[in-house]
């Protein structure tokens, strides 16, 4: 069941622009762009290739600016009017679609890395928080490992864990299983929602794949081919905890029908102006 409901993580995105160059050669990747996303909440993001699902995702990090509008994070603006670009931060921590784990590093390490830089707690406390998570996570026994001796989908656990040991509040997903099998990535789905259910983090995931986005989240964004808006909300009114019974049910086939159609009209019109996956 899920935990207490967290005091943190509530973010607003506030009538975003982002426009790449200037004059003619000006290109609009995200056009007023506004979504609230409550504290504890798991917002998936779906939309066309190259649409700017992942810029949006970037200014949020803190990894480029925005031409206008504010992105608030618990009441502080991250960015925004004098400040175009955020700062980044552990309170936001980034799970990369081709990972990014050190390679050199055990697995351990790899995940008390990030408390280790910011000097947060002792070495000793930070390596029993790592190892408690990691059991939590069905890794216990792999501390000792490195990443190229772990499977593609135990790498995927353990960068997820080295984010959660950052103690953030918003996680941001950009299409972190897509490289994986379908039967691999259910069982990373079950996964996830597991560890949200003892530590509920606010999530922004981006992805193309309907089925996971329903499976795992409260609400649905629907964009627009670029530049990218939300076209449509839908709630997810499956009710939490879920597990993969729930994909043959009326209602799970009902959302996967609306969502298919509208993002099927904003492909078809990707197409026609001839956007390219970016």
């Amino acid at each position: 069941m899920r935990a207490e409901a967290p005091r943190r993580g509530r973010l607003s995105i506030e009538d975003v622009v982002k426009t790449y160059g200037r004059g003619e050669a000006a290109v609009a990747a995200v056009d007023h762009c506004s979504i609230e996303i409550p504290a504890g909440e798991i917002c998936m993001v779906v939309g066309p290739s190259g649409c700017g699902k992942t810029t949006l995702l970037n200014a949020i990090a803190g990894f480029h600016d925005i031409t206008s509008g504010r992105i608030v994070l618990d009441g502080e603006t991250l960015c925004g009017p004098g400040r175009p670009q955020a700062r980044p931060g552990a309170d936001r921590v980034v799970v990369f679609q081709n990972g990014a784990l050190f390679p050199w590093k055990t697995v351990l390490d790899n995940v008390c890395f990030g408390p280790r830089m910011q000097g947060r707690a002792g070495a000793r406390e930070i390596e029993q928080r790592a190892r408690a998570l990691m059991a939590e996570a069905g890794l216990a026994g792999c501390e000792r490992s490195y990443p190229a001796e772990l499977s593609s989908g135990t790498r995927r656990r353990v960068e997820i864990v080295r984010a959660l040991m950052n103690d953030p509040s918003v996680l941001l997903f950009d299409e972190p299983y897509r490289a994986l099998d379908s039967l691999t990535r259910s069982v990373m789905h079950e996964s996830l929602l597991q560890t949200w259910y003892r530590d509920p983090v606010t999530i922004f995931f981006i992805t193309h794949d309907l089925e996971e986005a329903i499976f795992l989240g409260h609400r649905l964004v629907v964009m627009t081919a670029r530049p990218c808006r939300p076209k449509a909300v839908i709630e997810i009114d499956i009710p939490h905890p879920r597990d993969y019974g729930v994909l043959t049910s009326p209602r799970f086939r009902a959302l996967m029908a609306e969502a298919s159609a509208l993002v099927r009209e904003e492909a078809e019109q990707a197409f026609a102006a001839g956007d390219a996956e970016r």
